[in-house]
């Protein structure tokens, strides 16, 4: 009777294993000392954000004290502090292109250096290689009138063509001037865009054409797109237009613009060439 209890104690204990080590598995979500916090600012037409950790004051020396000086800072808690930019940037007047950079500080006394730096797997002070260094900035610390018990980051003063970026913590703040390229960019989609402005009278045309839709005015879409810009694509649908219409010279005459505007593109010679020869051919007899 014995054997069996002491068989049946060790047989409940044994079911009772998973439970209780799922238990300990299953930690409770608590605050952390150093949240993650995130700020982002549009900045023209470029993104531009800080991912960090947020370390506390909690009553202790922050600058010369925690955070020593003449060394290298996450700027912030954890994994290094990431600064990402959707497109190309001035960051302290240096050119830097568009990705993710970690975000490093040399805190002193009268002044900073402000580092963007390409190692964005590294963990707290020791991973910084300053080999990874992609540019090196000096700032200078200002006293703040707000007593910060959190480290922020925030986008000041923000316009189309710039904002600051300030990190304030106790009563410091340092700003870094990021400037963007708006207008250049602006100028690069207007020009594409302009560029681009054959397509939808194209693909109007084209549609008119493949669903046996009122030819005319398909012809008048295709000779707009190409007014605006002439293409191998609308001088073949083009083409293709005139033939249904019964314009046979005309027909061959926009399918050899279209083979000659072709020459060299790597769609047109690898899927259009060879159809296009063929109807001009036999469009001819």
């Amino acid at each position: 009777m014995r054997t069996n209890l002491v068989g049946l104690t060790f047989c409940l204990c044994t079911l009772a294993l998973p439970a209780t080590k799922q238990a300990h598995a299953q930690a409770a979500d608590l605050p952390q000392p150093s949240p993650h916090a995130r700020v982002e600012q549009r900045v023209g037409l470029s993104d531009i954000s800080v991912d960090y950790s947020s370390p506390a004051v909690k009553g202790r020396a922050i600058w010369g004290g925690l955070v020593p000086y003449d060394k290298p800072w996450r700027t912030g808690a954890n994994s290094a502090t990431k600064l990402t930019s959707s497109q190309e940037f001035n960051f302290g007047g240096k050119k830097i292109p568009a990705g993710s950079y970690a975000l490093y500080t040399v805190p002193g006394k009268t002044s900073w250096s402000v580092v963007l730096n390409s190692g964005l797997e590294a963990w707290g002070n020791e991973g910084y290689d300053a080999k990874k260094d992609i540019v090196k900035i000096s700032a200078k610390p200002e006293p703040s009138a707000e007593n910060r018990e959190r480290m922020t980051f925030t986008f000041d003063d923000t316009t189309d063509e710039g904002t600051q970026l300030t990190l304030a913590w106790e009563k410091l703040r340092v700003r870094v001037p990021i400037t963007v390229d708006t207008k250049g960019q602006v100028k690069q989609n207007i020009d594409k865009s302009v560029a681009e402005a054959w397509r939808p009278h194209f693909t109007a045309a084209r549609y008119l054409l493949d669903n046996n839709g009122d030819l005319d005015q398909a012809l008048t879409y295709i000779d707009q797109s190409i007014a605006i810009k002439a293409t191998w694509w609308n001088q073949w649908i083009r083409a293709q237009i005139l033939h249904k219409k019964g314009r046979g010279p005309d027909a061959v005459a926009s399918a050899e613009k279209a083979a000659q505007l072709g020459k060299g593109d790597r769609v047109f010679e690898g899927f259009f060439k060879a159809d296009v020869a063929k109807a001009a051919t036999e469009w001819k007899k």
